[in-house]
């Protein structure tokens, strides 16, 4: 005798977050070279300057609320998703068969116990990816900068991960990002709590040298 699949054992796109159906969706955007060529140019860039975006993410960001009322996103929520979708579209050719976190066919996780960016570099510690200082002043100083500073030093620092083997959540990032100018010390806690939760976990290795990244980029601004 077979059983049937209940409704509550195949879960709804509809409980997943807006964040996770957007990152299937540059997901899927991606299978095509030239789209995923496209987004790429957005790297780092204000929306202004993402000209051949628009036609992929507007469609996206302009559709109706799930109640049916007109959906208006914040210009800081606006960038963090043009910011996440370049950001995807330029992964290492190593981590393009890395799937989203949750998908309309996955159990979808709990929210928090997601690895956020902290957790990201607190794992790339771990696997001798970064050096503990470099993460950790990396942490410090975007702690302290405001989304516009922090937009253009993304690119090497999530291809670094990437390329590293380090698995970096893009919802969890894209809402980081589409509140940290309103919600900075909040989130900045948490990147940092969960940083050191992470290394603690492990036993992140000692720091033997000097670590050249794009962390420099932003000191640089600050002279």
């Amino acid at each position: 005798m077979t059983t049937s699949t209940t409704a509550a054992s195949v879960p709804s796109k509809h409980l997943q977050r807006a964040s996770d159906r957007f990152v299937a969706y540059v997901y899927r955007l991606c299978e095509s070279k030239r789209t995923r060529a496209e987004l790429r140019r957005g790297l780092g860039l204000p929306v202004e300057r993402c000209n051949y975006l628009h036609r992929y993410l507007v469609p996206w960001l302009s559709r109706p609320a799930e109640d049916g009322s007109s959906q208006r996103v914040h210009p800081e929520a606006k960038r963090a998703h043009y910011a996440v979708a370049a950001l995807i579209a330029a992964r290492p050719r190593t981590a393009r068969d890395t799937p989203p976190t949750a998908t309309d066919a996955a159990p979808v996780p709990d929210w928090f116990t997601r690895p956020d960016l902290g957790t990201s570099l607190g794992q790339a510690v771990n696997q001798g990816v970064m050096k503990p200082a470099t993460a950790e002043s990396t942490l410090h100083l975007m702690s302290r900068q405001t989304s516009d500073a922090i937009h253009p030093y993304l690119p090497a620092l999530t291809r670094q991960l990437l390329g590293g083997g380090v698995t970096v959540d893009w919802a969890v990032l894209l809402e980081d990002l589409s509140w940290w100018d309103r919600d900075r010390d909040r989130i900045a806690t948490r990147w940092l709590e969960n940083y050191f939760r992470t290394t603690s976990a492990e036993g992140a290795p000692e720091d033997t040298g000097a670590e050249t990244t794009g962390l420099d980029t932003i000191k640089e601004k600050q002279r």
